[in-house]
């Protein structure tokens, strides 16, 4: 473009932008440009995830892996420390406390071990959950990737170790007369369905604890209340039996997740542990605590997705 001075000269001029005059936002709209960061939709960041499945594998392989790299008895470990903490709660609940009431002698110590062994899933799942983003911030802030794959990846690795104890939680059910039978089966639903539940929770701290980072000092506190309430060590239909306890409070100790996970597995592997141990609509209540927490657990997650790794 051109135009003509007073004195008859010709001077150019710039042509005039098309996007002359819009804001940032209709500059965003007109060329497709989104925010770096942003958090994508909800079935974006499904999409995402699935895409990274086999990063989500491959990252809680290595984890386990590394876990007892430095010990001298590598992955022993695994199933040694479960069986330790089951030995000193024998020793303590079930011959100085006598919390074995309401359980045959015989079946007390399949009973403890597969209670430990359970809620160390859980607990375990919980703890690596909370340092989920706060303990991999080189990796958030250094690659673009959906952030759920890590509290996933974490409790896959407590999967994949408790599957390792249930090598020798099998050992104990044979050495103490409980044979294999078609009840075995239910131990996949059970613990497919706790896997859904940890995740959910895992998901949760995870977001927690990335804001919150002292929150790992506080849980293990409220994870050895919440074992000593679940009935790890003893019966809760038993120890209920003759206690003069409020009808809500005995449906909150055997309706909470941690023990209606127990149960199942404990009814599935263990012969003498009848439909007499468990609360009504136990299968129910475990499909529901996985579903709140699993769909409840990711999308909590998902708000916060673009603020992990920052400030």
């Amino acid at each position: 473009m051109s135009e003509t001075t007073h004195d008859g000269a010709v001077a150019a001029t710039a042509p005039v932008s098309p996007d002359e005059g819009l804001t940032a936002s209709e500059l965003a709209a007109r060329y497709g440009l989104t925010v770096s960061g942003a958090r994508p939709s909800l079935g974006a960041y499904v999409r995402q995830l699935w895409g990274r499945r086999h990063f989500i594998v491959a990252f809680s392989q290595a984890k386990l892996t590394a876990q007892y790299s430095q010990a001298k008895l590598g992955q022993l470990w695994q199933v040694a420390t479960p069986l330790l903490n089951a030995a000193v709660y024998f020793f303590i609940f079930g011959l100085l406390l006598g919390a074995n009431r309401g359980i045959p002698s015989d079946v007390y110590v399949p009973f403890l071990v597969t209670g430990v062994f359970v809620f160390t899933f859980t607990q375990s799942s919980v703890l690596a959950g909370v340092r989920a983003i706060s303990g991999n911030l080189g990796l958030v802030r250094a690659l673009h990737f959906p952030r759920a794959s890590l509290p996933i990846s974490f409790a896959l690795q407590q999967l994949q170790q408790l599957l390792f104890s249930m090598i020798v939680l099998v050992v104990i059910m044979l050495a103490f007369g409980n044979l294999p039978g078609l009840s075995w089966l239910l131990v996949v639903p059970a613990l497919t369905l706790q896997f859904v539940f940890n995740t959910g929770l895992a998901l949760v701290f995870a977001r927690m604890g990335s804001k919150t980072p002292d929150l790992a000092q506080l849980m293990p506190f409220v994870l050895r209340t919440w074992m000593y309430a679940s009935g790890v060590m003893f019966s809760i239909p038993a120890m209920l039996r003759d206690k003069d306890v409020p009808g809500w409070l005995a449906d909150v100790l055997q309706w909470n997740p941690a023990a209606v996970y127990m149960d199942l597995v404990r009814f599935a592997l263990i012969d003498d542990y009848g439909t007499s141990y468990l609360p009504p609509h136990v299968w129910a209540f475990a499909v529901g605590w996985a579903l709140l927490a699993g769909a409840a657990g990711f999308v909590y997650f998902w708000k916060s997705e673009e603020r992990y790794g920052r400030g």
